[in-house]
């Protein structure tokens, strides 16, 4: 048994006298941005102007930047629908999601002041080998394919929305198509070009968001408390609308499996390999502090954004009409932009194009992003050791490689698993960097100990824990929303494994690290500690250069 994600009876959104001008328009926009990231394209040959700009991002340009990254199709589709159709729950994960830059930046400075943009380079700092250059590009690899399948699911289900024909043949044709669009555009990108469409789709998004929300408003007299008291009697449920527990996927165990999605929702947001390149894009540690401040600003209301316009949909469409469309409401934002206004204005026309023009935008941007990380990481970590290789053809032509590569098997495997719910693979991924990321990063910025054993056991046994986890939770077997409905071995009772894989991974990195059972390790640590941290090289401002090593202006020896 499968699950389709939109009905086959789906209402048409547009109608079809408005449906040429739309599609008209948004493919006039789907072709200049193309043409527009040919032009910021560089064909500079020096990896570093390639991966990170050249260190040369302002503050206040690569905040905006920042701030784009946390606005994916995803996230722009999937939170209203969640706000929609569960209220407290949905409101609960986008504060969740607001909260994990603010983590970030508890990090963002020690990882700019490393010098290291990628996962296998950070974990290097601790534990020099392939070894942890291999562990570090598996990780990203294990977090972006599956977060790649999710948005090109996205992207492919809100282009067929657009057309009015929600059906699984249109969402693979559409998902295709859009999966080419992108794979054109990542490959030609860099950090630079990326740069200016995030920052280009941020204005956009906050004023297309606004301006849903207040012509929602405007039909309620412009009173929050009318539209929010709609909401509720619109809903599936308006009893509980406002308390926690309506999202069916929530666990047996309640605060327990709640506490779970909390810590996997904060820390795997604040964990994704591609926030590394982009801090490591600042000029020094103090302008990558101004940028994180910016990016907070705006990501702050941008979710504010995005709540009030899941609760405008529940006021104007309704529950019921948008768990019709799609069962998880993806559809929520076209289907509040082709209610606000009447149907036959030109508004209306206009309105519903911004809104699928954003969520393009969404997609090519969050794709890319991802996909040009998890690049640059096989190119840096993997192929690292092979010099000949990259010499032969070219670092950049690697990456470019690699980016077209990594968009093809997602895609084909998007168009493989279309019939089934894979939205659970978005918990995975961001399961994945709250449990090998963020325990690793910690323990490598702030425990000396911490050594090429423990960082092996934690990554490896934090991948581990997450992949067996999922597999016997009920997103994969047991409950009528899972992957394999009709099958359960459903042993785990969470949707998410965080709550267990994140204490686990911090467990693993110390017994592998401290190795309490061989009593010269106990003493070689005590030593350690006494010795205290002079001369290491991850201080900023202290320390003895290496031979051929000098500090940069962060103070930092690399």
């Amino acid at each position: 048994m499968t699950v389709s994600l939109l009905s086959f009876s789906s209402p048409d959104l547009i109608g079809s006298a408005a449906r040429s001008s739309v599609i008209t328009a948004f493919l006039v926009f789907i072709g200049l941005c193309l043409l527009w990231v040919f032009t910021l394209a560089t064909q500079d040959d020096d990896p570093e102007r390639l991966y990170v700009a050249g260190r040369s991002l302002p503050p206040g340009f690569n905040g905006v930047a920042m701030a784009g990254e946390q606005i994916t199709v995803v996230i722009l589709v999937s939170l209203p629908g969640a706000i929609a159709l569960f209220g407290y729950d949905g409101v609960s994960t986008a504060v969740d999601s607001a909260l994990a830059l603010g983590v970030f930046l508890l990090l963002a400075s020690r990882i700019r002041a490393s010098r290291r943009y990628t996962l296998g380079e950070l974990f290097s700092l601790r534990a020099e080998g392939p070894g942890t250059r291999i562990a570090g590009a598996v990780v990203t690899l294990c977090i972006a394919v599956p977060l790649l399948m999710v948005q090109l699911r996205a992207g492919g289900i809100t282009a067929a929305l657009l057309i009015g024909k929600p059906t699984e043949t249109a969402q693979v044709v559409c998902t295709v198509l859009m999966g080419f669009l992108i794979t054109c555009f990542a490959g030609v990108a860099d950090l630079r070009g990326t740069s200016f469409v995030q920052v280009a789709k941020v204005p956009v998004a906050l004023a297309t968001l606004a301006a849903v929300t207040l012509l929602a408003l405007r039909m309620f007299d412009w009173s929050p408390e009318s539209l929010l008291s709609a909401a509720m009697d619109k809903s599936m449920s308006p009893d509980d609308y406002l308390s926690p527990g309506l999202w069916a996927h929530t666990a047996d165990l309640g605060p327990l499996g709640t506490i779970s999605d909390h810590i996997v929702v904060i820390l795997g947001t604040a964990m994704m390999p591609h926030l590394l390149l982009r801090v490591s894009a600042s000029r020094d540690v103090p302008a990558a502090r101004r940028s994180l401040s910016v990016a907070v600003g705006l990501t702050g209301l941008f979710y504010l954004l995005l709540i009030t316009t899941g609760f405008a949909a529940a006021a104007v469409v309704g529950g019921g009409q948008i768990g019709a469309v799609d069962a998880k409401g993806q559809g929520a934002p076209i289907l509040l932009a082709s209610e606000v206004l009447p149907h036959h204005s030109t508004g209306r026309v206009v309105l519903i194009t911004l809104v699928a023009c954003v969520a393009f935008l969404a997609v090519l941007t969050a794709v890319a992003s991802v996909t040009f990380a998890a690049a640059v990481s096989v190119t840096r970590d993997l192929l690292g050791q092979k010099v000949r290789v990259r010499n032969a053809i070219g670092e950049p032509a690697v990456v470019r490689l690699s980016v077209v590569a990594l968009c093809a098997v997602s895609l084909l495997l998007t168009t493989a698993v279309h019939r089934y719910p894979i939205e659970f693979l978005l918990a995975f991924s961001l399961s994945l960097a709250a449990s090998c990321v963020f325990p690793a990063l910690v323990y490598t910025f702030f425990w000396t100990g911490f050594d090429r054993r423990g960082l092996l056991w934690l990554v490896y046994g934090g991948l581990s824990f997450c992949t067996l986890l999922t597999l016997a939770s009920p997103v994969v077997s047991g409950t009528r929303y899972a992957l394999l409905p009709e099958q359960d071995f459903n042993l785990f009772p969470f949707h998410t494994p965080g709550l267990v894989s994140v204490p686990a991974a911090f467990l693993l990195g110390w017994l592998g690290s401290a190795r309490p059972w061989e009593p010269s390790v106990r003493n070689r640590r005590t030593a350690l500690g006494e010795a205290g941290d002079q001369g290491h090289a991850l201080t900023p401002g202290r320390g003895t250069p290496r031979a051929g090593m000098a500090p940069d202006r962060d103070g930092f020896t690399g």
